[in-house]
């Protein structure tokens, strides 16, 4: 077994990663995994206000694009779900079979989330005569009602969003944020007039995915995914998945374009400009608490969390030295958090009858990006002493102070780029043959465009998973590294969590 080194407060070194993970998101007190349901965590409020700062950065892309925010019942009734898989399993029965899925018939067969959700089946001490279960995504309650919503071409595109808790039931091993049973997950549903529209749609997304992962300084694969990896409810699958500090990748987020598959399910129509009736084209995007997961991984380091400015909880934590010492210290703190609270900052004072060393490691623990340390000879001077979490510190004018933090914070956020697209960049490599070495940790960047058992071969052969195409083509083709036939398509292989 390899040597990890010791320890350092309570934390392992994140070079041992499965053993830093769950250390570290208790003892920066995100979660508390003790409550006796297996993974269901309670949110801290140090965690939970970070969760709430991602989705407030998600509010603000819906609001930008125009999408309008729900709030659906947490409980579907049982027909509903039977209705999803009956239409789940006739689209992957007519995506194995290659004909369209009118040509099918529905048949009574096991698919969809019957074997993961929980149900409810008593009122009190009354049974339900319809069982009910807890929502594992929305597909099935919000389209009930668009077909209420939506009668004319007027009432298109409709963009609706929210953020709920959904509930599945993992049997796998369950680790904090990353693979949970109740889930704090973000689900934006949209119907469209016709295809172009939906596709449309998927490429906003997309955009909004950017803006999101650089807001987070996450280094993201975003592929669309092979057929056999595509929800059956869904013409094609596009996912975000991040490369964690391990070498595997993690799937934090997704886009489903539809096509009129579901439209046609739960009769969402509309009337065009000509007075014809036609079926909606839908689209789904689906984020989770697995961007947290996400965050924590990538940027934290063997001290602790280290949170991007745009998300972090706490933004600056200002520390008074000294201050029994000089009441000027005291004033210039509170003046100091003052301005830059009203300017939109989140700040801390921690004013505890501690030592000044005993503060630094709790704040760096916690990862917030910038400490200011004030003292009397600071004031003195007209400065305060900024500390970035990332390393460095810089004196800041306190007549001055706005600008100074927000370019301190500036500089945090573009290191937190760079070491991530370093990371990605070290982690991605180029396989050129099957004969070449795998090495754990690292992620492959083929030329492949095989069939199903071209695929088989290539996942057996090095023992990762593709991901599927990626957004960007080779500029010139490639010999397939399986078939060897020429391609332009560019995949990847990895190791999935």
């Amino acid at each position: 077994m390899a040597d990890h080194g010791k320890a350092k407060r309570g934390i392992p070194p994140k070079s041992d990663f499965n053993a830093w993970y769950p250390a570290i998101v208790e003892i920066a007190e995100l979660v508390d995994k003790r409550y006796p349901i297996k993974g269901m965590d309670v949110w801290r409020p140090y965690g939970w206000k970070a969760m709430r700062c991602i989705d407030s950065l998600t509010h603000s892309e819906m609001e930008r694009t125009g999408h309008e925010e729900v709030r659906f019942p947490l409980l579907i009734p049982e027909d509903l779900l039977e209705k999803e898989n009956r239409l789940v399993s006739l689209l992957k029965r007519a995506r194995d079979e290659g004909v369209d899925p009118s040509e099918l018939r529905e048949q009574q067969e096991e698919a969809g989330f019957k074997k993961e959700v929980y149900w409810v089946r008593q009122a009190g001490e009354t049974d339900l005569d319809v069982p009910m279960f807890l929502r594992p995504t929305s597909e099935t309650a919000m389209y009930t009602l668009f077909p209420l919503w939506i009668r004319s071409h007027v009432d298109l595109p409709l963009k609706t969003y929210q953020i709920v808790n959904t509930f599945r039931y993992e049997t796998k091993q369950t680790r904090s944020f990353i693979r949970v049973r109740e889930i704090h997950f973000f689900e934006a549903h949209t119907a469209h007039v016709d295809e172009e529209c939906a596709t449309q749609q998927i490429h906003e997304d997309l955009e909004i995915v950017s803006r999101l992962m650089s807001n987070m300084s996450l280094p993201v694969i975003v592929s669309k995914r092979p057929v056999w990896d595509t929800f059956p409810g869904a013409w094609y699958t596009i996912a975000i998945d991040v490369i964690m500090p391990n070498g595997r990748t993690l799937q934090v987020a997704s886009c489903h374009h539809y096509k009129d598959q579901w439209a046609k399910a739960f009769d969402i129509k509309y009337q065009n400009e000509a007075g014809e009736t036609q079926y909606c084209h839908q689209t789904t995007y689906g984020m989770s608490e697995r961007l947290l997961g996400a965050v924590v991984g990538i940027h934290g380091d063997d001290n602790g969390l280290i949170f991007p400015p745009p998300i972090a909880p706490i933004q600056v934590v200002i520390i008074p030295v000294a201050q029994h010492k000089s009441p000027s210290v005291s004033i210039a703190v509170e003046s100091a958090a003052e301005s830059l609270r009203n300017v939109g900052y989140r700040i801390k004072i921690d004013d505890r009858d501690l030592r000044p060393g005993q503060k630094y490691w709790d704040w760096e623990i916690k990862g917030v990006p910038l400490r200011l340390e004030i003292g009397p000879r600071d004031v003195e001077n007209g400065n305060a002493l900024a500390a970035r979490r990332t390393g460095g510190k810089d004196p800041i004018p306190l007549d001055n102070l706005v600008d100074g933090v927000r370019n301190q914070l500036d500089i945090i956020h573009s290191e937190l780029t760079k070491r991530s697209n370093n990371h990605a960049n070290t982690c991605v490599n180029r396989l050129e043959s099957l004969d070449q070495e795998i090495i754990d940790g690292q992620i492959y960047e083929v030329a492949f465009d095989g069939s199903d058992s071209d695929a088989e071969v290539l996942e057996k052969s090095t023992g990762l998973t593709i991901l599927g195409d990626t957004m960007t083509e080779y500029s010139e083709p490639q010999p397939c590294i399986v078939s060897g036939k020429m391609t332009t398509r560019c995949q990847h292989l990895a190791r999935m969590y």
